[in-house]
């Protein structure tokens, strides 16, 4: 199950390892996909309303997670190309330890914080008690979102990304027969979604785990394994944080996007809500070939190939924009029944509204699956700094534009636009620094 990434041609490569990782995180949206669908069209606008304006605090949440998982899974595979095993399973020890340790933090201030997070946020009144409920529930589940991401990473920092696409499968299809289970049969609400989430993430990542600690013999961990290396503690605390950083950032930009949409009122929101479900279902494939991409420049700058490393970055800039053009002509085209999916015909204001939001983001995915390519690269050559400044660039942008327009004759047309805006700028930072200095200081012609 494992792909070869230090060696054969460079497309096919990353395209066999990006398959699955695209594939397990599009089974992945049906988690939130599932809610939405079965809360939108079984409980109202409302729970709808609810799901919706949770689901940005949630991702910023696990983006932190994920980020920190990330991180440490582009130094493994460094280690693994430079073909360190020592040093890969040191890394792997303290990074459990580290992430783990933080993930349970997180967990404890967020359940003491929640009702000043939804004022932060501008939840309504009449959907305050039903979105505390779901958040409340959700949370419970981050431990395991957290051994899930955990355990994905340290696969796919050996070229393995097909197991973790197994597990999401199985957990995918059980949280869809749990919401009907516990929101039609047992009639649970909105906490029988959240419960039907928490109970398939809890599924997948214990089975994950499991086979990862028992059948991996590089991934077996022994006492030694963590006993203190300041070098390889030092670079997952550098690599881990920087990078959670720069996930944090990017969507703690949306998460304010999201209290300015709610100031708009229950109908934005609920449009907003299933507009994002399907901006985000659409690029999410570009988004894990980003991340196949830094997995595989990591381990071919840890190997030391670099002429490898650089003729990669114009394939993968091809497949990365022909997806893109694809993916912008069939949302512009059907922007309305995939509103219809989740919205009931005859709520036409909401349909409305998401779809001129989705006409103008389905325009400009090629701007968002350049960004996603050069996080990916620059996490890969050890430069995660840069993945944070291209990302407060784009957000920041996206922030101040939103929040200057919104107010304005221009309203919902102003924040929608400041999106792609700001990854159009960010692009153009990155590819200017690498043409100007990263390409020749870093990565060197032989």
């Amino acid at each position: 199950m494992q792909v070869d990434l230090l060696q054969g041609n460079i497309t096919r490569s990353i395209l066999f390892f990006s398959a699955p990782m695209m594939a397990g995180n599009l089974l992945q949206q049906l988690y939130n996909i599932a809610d939405t669908l079965i809360v939108g069209r079984f409980l109202g606008s409302g729970a709808l309303a609810a799901v919706g304006s949770s689901f940005t605090l949630i991702i910023f949440l696990t983006s932190v997670i994920l980020g920190l998982c990330m991180g440490s899974g582009t130094l493994l595979s460094m280690h693994w190309g430079a073909k360190d095993s020592e040093s890969f399973q040191c890394a792997q020890a303290f990074s459990l330890l580290f992430i783990g340790s933080l993930t349970l933090l997180m967990t404890a201030g967020i359940l003491m914080f929640t009702d000043p997070i939804m004022g932060l946020l501008r939840i309504p009144e009449e959907i305050f008690t039903e979105t505390k409920t779901y958040l409340r529930i959700i949370f419970c589940g981050i431990l395991f979102t957290f051994l899930f991401n955990y355990f994905a990473a340290a696969l796919r920092s050996i070229g393995n990304s097909a197991v973790p696409l197994v597990f999401l499968s199985i957990a995918s299809v059980l949280n869809i027969v749990l919401d009907f289970l516990f929101i039609l049969s047992f009639d649970m609400g909105i906490s029988g979604a959240a419960w039907a989430t928490v109970t398939a993430q809890a599924v997948s990542a214990i089975g994950l785990s499991i086979y990862c600690l028992s059948g991996q013999p590089c991934l077996r961990l022994e006492k030694r394994h963590f006993s203190f290396h300041p070098l390889v503690w030092k670079n997952v605390i550098h690599f881990s944080l920087l990078t959670s950083m720069q996930q944090s950032i990017m969507n703690f930009g949306i998460l304010l996007i999201q209290g300015l949409v709610n100031s708009f009122g229950v109908a934005v929101m609920a449009a907003f809500a299933a507009a994002v479900k399907i901006d985000a279902f659409a690029y999410m494939p570009v988004q894990d070939f980003g991340n196949a991409f830094s997995t595989f420049i990591a381990q071919n700058f840890g190997a030391g190939n670099h002429r490898r490393v650089r003729k990669s970055i114009r394939s993968a800039l091809w497949v990365s924009m022909a997806f893109c053009l694809i993916i912008s002509l069939l949302v512009w085209l059907f922007a309305k029944p995939l509103m219809g999916c989740f919205i009931q015909p005859e709520e036409t204001e909401i349909i409305s509204i998401g779809v001129t939001y989705l006409h103008v983001e389905g325009a400009f995915y090629c701007g968002i699956g350049c960004l996603f390519l050069l996080y990916g690269f620059y996490r890969g050559i050890g430069q995660p700094g840069i993945s944070i400044l291209l990302t407060i660039i784009s957000l920041g942008t996206r922030v101040v534009l939103a929040y200057c327009l919104a107010p304005t004759t221009i309203g919902l047309l102003g924040i929608w636009w400041a999106i792609p805006i700001g990854w159009i700028l960010a692009d153009l930072v990155g590819l200017l620094y690498y043409r100007k200095v990263c390409g020749k200081s870093l990565l060197p012609s032989a």
